[in-house]
């Protein structure tokens, strides 16, 4: 056996000549003469240095030899084949995963209902949703764990709490704030508002326009520090010329909502998170001189392809948005 790599072509003309047991039916198969079917296997017979088939009054048999490869170069095959099925399911939507990050709030008021159109109809992608604050996703969208996210960011003209003095930009496509690795693209999808509650203990504080610097003063409850929602705020009352000392910091806003309704201080939510708890009248929405300016809900991406699946998600998303 010589030492030069033989070609997959010559494999391919070997396993159909082995399958159909005859030179001709093989030619036919594969769209190919006769003697150039018989050269193809005699090449691979020099290259192995040994004998592959026997010629037989009904066609060809393998010999031992060629029973021994046959095995492998099936198997093969066989991959090859399970390869190319696999990427034309993908390719139909029969198949594929799609893997997405999104924090709590962007998840349920916003990806959720996407997510349940899209899984209705193509039953078989698998969704795979990492859940975490932006600054996770966005990480994880640099690694290249997730196809994109979907996060929040400041409007273009609230002014306050951007991230590494990002000043915002226009509606669409927006740059990156300071990540040198990659270039996010940022897609506007939506709008969310912060708002301030309190509980029946504070119920005063709902009759009258409360003066931002108040809530200096007041026992407030806030998300942890890493999380976009913090951050704005910390910029948005910063901007004001005030700074927020929390009493109590939870890692998520349902949290925040049970503890405002047991009166143990002030919190800062999206509103939507507060909605149940407003409409049945135990918080109040308190309303700053000051309200606090909306934000952004973007599609964030890397600029790297994604999957086919992962790309019909995005054209769902972004086609009802626009």
């Amino acid at each position: 056996m010589n030492g030069s790599r033989v070609s997959l072509d010559l494999y391919r003309v070997f396993y159909t000549v082995a399958r159909c047991r005859s030179i001709t039916l093989a030619a036919g198969e594969l769209y190919l003469s006769q003697p150039a079917v018989s050269r193809s296997v005699g090449q691979l017979e020099r290259a192995l240095d040994c004998r592959l088939f026997l010629r037989t009054s009904k066609g060809v048999e393998l010999t031992s030899e060629g029973e021994a490869l046959y095995a492998h170069v099936a198997a093969g095959i066989a991959r090859f084949e399970m390869g190319e099925r696999e990427l034309r399911e993908r390719r139909n939507l029969e198949a594929g995963e799609i893997r997405v990050g999104a924090s709590d709030m962007t998840l349920r008021f916003f990806l959720l209902p996407h997510l349940e159109r899209f899984h209705t109809l193509y039953p078989r992608i698998k969704i795979s949703v990492t859940n975490g604050p932006t600054p996770e996703t966005l990480r994880a969208l640099e690694q290249r764990t997730i196809d994109f996210g979907v996060v929040s960011r400041p409007t273009a003209d609230s002014g306050a709490g951007r991230p590494d003095g990002d000043a915002g930009g226009p509606e669409g496509l927006l740059p990156n704030p300071g990540t040198p690795s990659l270039p996010f693209v940022f897609t506007p999808v939506g709008r969310v508002q912060d708002i301030v509650i309190a509980g029946p203990r504070f119920a005063d504080l709902a009759r009258r326009t409360l003066a931002l610097r108040e809530l200096e003063s007041l026992p407030l409850i806030l998300l942890e520090k890493d999380t976009s929602t913090r951050r704005y705020l910390d910029g948005f009352f910063t901007a004001a010329g005030l700074r927020l000392q929390p009493e109590f910091e939870l890692a998520t806003s349902d949290l925040i909502v049970r503890f405002v309704q047991r009166n143990l201080g002030i919190g800062c939510v999206v509103e939507d998170f507060a909605a149940e708890a407003l409409g049945n009248g135990t918080v109040f929405r308190l309303r700053p001189d000051v309200p606090i300016p909306p934000r952004r809900l973007c599609v964030v991406q890397s600029g790297q392809p994604v999957s086919r699946a992962a790309q019909r998600l995005l054209e769902l998303i972004l086609n009802e948005k626009a």
